[in-house]
């Protein structure tokens, strides 16, 4: 059997590794047109920072696992062609700001239809709104000029998450295949179920019919990112009334119905999926005329912007209502610990805000570099999975008031503040003493992943706010 994949990115490339690394008879070839994309992947440093991907990437590499820009070719040869190719917010035209764009789907499904001289399965990898097999079908079936060639269409949505991605994917919760009822759409998924049963016990192998699939991925990732701005909610009325969020959080998630999970309050969520699937889904129930579902799932983004307004308010107010001129350390810039990637990040919208009050950011992340920062906040909105406007005239004036560290003590050198924007292990076990000393007075730290502890930093002298924490008496009474 071969496999071929369109779009060599964050889901793309650690999924067909693993199934290559698990199947050593199936021959992988992940496709990309960016040349430099598939370089880095066939380099000893791959391009997506994640624990335990090198190792089954160097393992399986150049043994059925390969990396290529030829992408006619390899579609041509597969038996099974996944599409993991970006599905961006659109950021003009009808439904700009929710709608999905899903130019780089058409343009894989042309290919597809170019490419091929044989019957195939075609897997959908990416998120995408339902009915989008119904529009590569039409696609495949008016561009394939040998009108013989059969194309059934799967929906296979990952479910991975970011920094734990090689674990779910050795180790799911669930696969979910769906396809069409008929005969040919059931072999397909049965073709594909019996891949993933080579690691993945059976029970788990889940199945449902496309349009269940396709929206059971946006659903999934909705009631996650509905869980965080939920606890977020009640982090502003714990600050408010004096209760402990962490304490909250735990009596709640004891409760069986509920679970502890995806109960850590925080500055907000963050990554390629939750913001734009929500929106996504926004749209969907929009178009179909239920408005009062389309608010109550806007809510959730709603929520997730208030919770970042509010953390930069409560720094500006415990700082005298001011951050001009003044130096603020941010710690982290990763949407989550143990990846690399900052797609939708809060310390986006946490460094713009502070930056517009003409604050001088220091930023220190162990795995974002200093092109990714800058890059990433002189975009626009919904911007940073467009090729276009990668460079923009906004970098010139960031770079006037961002710069970059290489350690945590460096960037807090000087610093009025410390704002932990991500929950980097490193970040717990750091000599707070050390970084005291080498503060202004007041020095404040501004805990967004609520990972340090708040009185053993009020002990060395710190002004110390965690988000859905009793306030420190300091900020209640100068800044309230």
């Amino acid at each position: 059997m071969k496999i071929a994949c369109i779009g060599a990115g964050y889901v793309g490339g650690p999924t067909m590794a693993m199934i290559a690394y698990k199947c050593p008879d199936i021959e992988v070839v992940v496709l990309d047109i960016a040349q430099a994309r598939i370089d880095q992947w066939n380099s000893d440093k791959l391009p997506i920072y994640e624990p335990g991907l090198d190792e089954i990437v160097f393992e399986a590499r150049g043994r059925n696992l390969f990396f290529s820009i030829d992408v006619e070719k390899h579609v041509g040869e597969a038996d099974i062609i996944f599409i993991s190719v970006n599905t961006p917010t659109k950021v003009r035209g009808v439904g700009a700001g929710a709608a999905a764009d899903l130019t780089y789907w058409e343009s894989a499904a042309r290919t597809i239809a170019k490419a091929c001289t044989s019957s195939k399965i075609i897997v959908e990898k990416s998120t995408v709104p339902v009915k989008t097999a119904e529009a590569v079908e039409k696609v495949l079936a008016r561009n394939c000029v040998d009108k013989s060639i059969r194309f059934d269409i799967l929906s296979n949505p990952e479910f991975l998450a970011e920094g734990t991605a090689i674990d779910d994917l050795k180790k799911p919760d669930r696969v979910l295949i769906g396809g069409r009822e008929t005969e040919s759409g059931l072999k397909a998924v049965a073709t594909l179920k019996a891949v993933y049963e080579r690691w993945v016990p059976s029970e788990r192998v889940i199945t449902a019919n496309l349009w269940s699939a396709e929206l059971s991925k946006l659903t999934a990732n909705a009631f996650l990112a509905q869980r965080i701005s939920s606890i977020n909610a009640i982090s502003a009325l714990c600050e408010a009334t004096g209760a402990n969020v962490k304490q909250v959080s735990y009596a709640i998630g004891t409760d069986s119905r509920i679970g502890p999970k995806f109960l850590n309050a925080s500055v907000g969520f963050g990554g390629s999926c939750f913001q734009k699937d929500i929106l996504n889904l926004v749209y969907i129930c929009e178009s179909v005329g239920l408005k009062e579902v389309a608010d109550y799932w806007r809510s959730v983004v709603t929520i997730n912007d208030y919770q970042k307004d509010r953390f930069v308010n409560r720094m500006l107010e415990a700082m005298f209502n001011t951050v001009s001129g003044k130096r603020c350390a941010i710690f982290g810039f990763a949407f989550k610990k143990d990846t690399g990637d900052t797609r939708e990040t809060p310390a986006i919208d946490v460094c713009h805000k502070l930056m517009a009050d003409k604050a001088k950011i220091a930023c220190y992340d162990p795995q974002v570099t200093e092109d990714q920062m800058i890059r990433d906040l002189s975009l626009d909105p919904y911007m940073w999975d467009h090729p276009a406007g990668q460079v923009t005239p906004k970098m010139t004036m960031v770079k006037q008031q961002f710069t970059t560290c290489k350690t945590a003590y460096e960037a807090a050198a000087g610093a009025h503040c410390i704002a932990i924007m991500t929950e980097w292990d490193e970040f717990k076990t750091l000599d707070y003493q050390k970084l005291y000393d080498g503060m202004v007075k007041p020095a404040y730290i501004f805990d967004g992943r609520n990972i340090v502890d708040p009185v053993k930093l009020r002990e060395i002298g710190f002004v110390v706010y965690g988000i859905g924490q009793p306030l420190d008496p300091f900020v209640t009474e100068s800044a309230f």
